[in-house]
């Protein structure tokens, strides 16, 4: 070993570092990109008190004690919300993105006067363990307090836990949704900026332009085979969810359109990536740089219900929010008022970048 031989070799492999920009990427901006986005989302985990929407329907001195019981715990701001219906309360918190919300029924005051059982009704987000931790210890030790002044060693008041949205979600029925719009991502943009890139580069869309196929064409075809494999996926993804863990998630028709619009929108921006990068490794930063974000922001992998109201800002501002959030609504909670509005933004948003990717594409270099 010489390290003459080595000093020498050391510029020659600074410089096929410095000239691949995949290799800068992840070495340099992808860990960046990382530590922000997680910096930003757990940004808040230092402070434990979480807000906590109160549907009170009692109005009696046992119901004030109970509520300043919970805020003396440090751990929940209680937000008493009017106007709402105990039947809509789970929905409402749903379109809310709260993780959490606790119901204190008619005669709470009267039973624990009278010793007699009752049930105070707290929702929680199986996707958002974090908050609905702290939240069930808080309730659960306001609740200790008051049956320790009622009743002594007889318990009066108990806890009767649903989920947020729906009586009998779990974890894996919130995931599915998720892993689907994941898909509907991934396979698009990351197949879709190498194709067009390295098309590109080898010449073979010169060879294509002495063809009969327009380039609307040539991308249309594209779109209908990830819209074929999508559905294949989809499929698979539900069966091994119900099957094999028991999910109880809904499979209507209304999902269909999103399984159709995903992979028009993502198509047509793999397509454009590709197009405006000068070389393949380009490609692969921009779609890098485009996709990673929406992995992690949009509801994927970690509820947007934990976010920070401007880091939520960001991730409404991302399509594949919108695809997931629609898929939630038609799957889990038969919302198909807000799934149209979803629907409605992602069309347009498909619509822009179709039209953009087929005006910047070309088959042949200027």
């Amino acid at each position: 070993m010489k390290l003459r031989r080595i000093a020498a070799d050391l510029p020659i492999v600074s410089r096929q570092f410095t000239r691949n920009p995949i290799g800068l990427f992840f070495s340099l901006v992808f860990p960046i990109i990382l530590i922000g986005l997680f910096g930003l989302i757990f940004q808040n985990t230092g402070n434990n008190s979480v807000n906590l929407p109160v549907l009170l329907l009692d109005h009696s001195n046992e119901s004030s004690s109970f509520l300043d019981a919970l805020n003396a715990t440090g751990l929940v701001n209680v937000q008493i919300w009017n106007n709402v219906s105990a039947s809509e309360f789970s929905s409402k918190l749903y379109a809310a993105e709260a993780p959490v919300g606790l119901v204190i029924p008619p005669g709470f005051g009267a039973g624990v006067a009278a010793h007699t059982s009752i049930n105070v009704t707290l929702y929680t987000d199986p996707g958002n363990p974090a908050a609905s931790g702290t939240v069930y210890a808080a309730v659960n030790s306001a609740v200790t307090q008051l049956n320790f002044r009622a009743a002594g060693a007889h318990p009066v008041i108990g806890v009767h836990a649903l989920t947020v949205g729906s009586k009998s979600f779990a974890y894996i029925d919130y995931l599915i949704p998720g892993l689907i719009g994941f898909a509907i991502l991934t396979s698009p943009m990351f197949s879709m900026v190498e194709l067009v890139s390295t098309y590109r580069k080898d010449g073979f869309f010169r060879q294509l332009s002495l063809t009969p196929l327009t380039r609307a064409e040539w991308l249309s075809s594209r779109i209908l085979w990830y819209i074929g494999l999508t559905l294949v996926s989809a499929a698979l993804m539900l069966l091994v969810g119900i099957e094999g863990f028991g999910a109880k998630v809904n499979i209507p028709l209304a999902m269909l359109p999103f399984l159709f619009v995903g992979p028009f929108l993502f198509v047509s921006l793999g397509m454009l990536a590709g197009s405006v990068a000068k070389s393949p490794e380009t490609a692969a930063v921009i779609g890098n740089v485009v996709t990673f974000p929406m992995m992690f922001l949009s509801g994927t992998f970690f509820p947007t219900s934990t976010f920070s109201p401007p880091l939520l800002a960001i991730a409404k501002v991302l399509p594949l929010y919108y695809v997931i959030d629609g898929l939630n609504s038609v799957m889990l909670f038969g919302n198909s008022t807000r799934a149209l509005t979803d629907f409605g933004i992602v069309l347009v948003i498909s619509v822009v970048i179709f039209l953009a990717a087929i005006v910047t594409f070309k088959w042949r270099e200027e």
